[in-house]
């Protein structure tokens, strides 16, 4: 197909670049004015919904236990004491 196009422009190399450069951005034109746009509904990338285990969406994050909301954001619902200890050496 490149190559049929290739061959049907006109006006020696110098037009069959101009030509190309046309095409190519008439297409890239083509797709972001009228393709995406249309596609842009179809697609799921802005349906995103935070939900906790019963469904709802928003509200408090349950603590550790499950009783208590975490108080900072950036408090860990789990243990990491145990990624502490050094990895253990190879018995050679």
């Amino acid at each position: 197909m490149y190559g049929w196009i290739w061959r049907k422009l006109p006006l020696g190399l110098p037009g069959k670049l101009a030509g190309s450069l046309l095409l190519a951005t008439a297409t890239v034109a083509l797709l972001w004015y009228v393709v995406f746009p249309w596609a842009e509904p179809l697609l799921p990338f802005d349906d995103v919904q935070v939900t906790q285990d019963s469904g709802e969406p928003g509200g408090e994050q349950p603590g550790v236990d499950g009783s208590a909301p975490a108080g900072d954001a950036h408090d860990l619902p789990y243990n990491t004491d145990q990624n502490n200890t050094p990895p253990p050496t190879p018995n050679r």
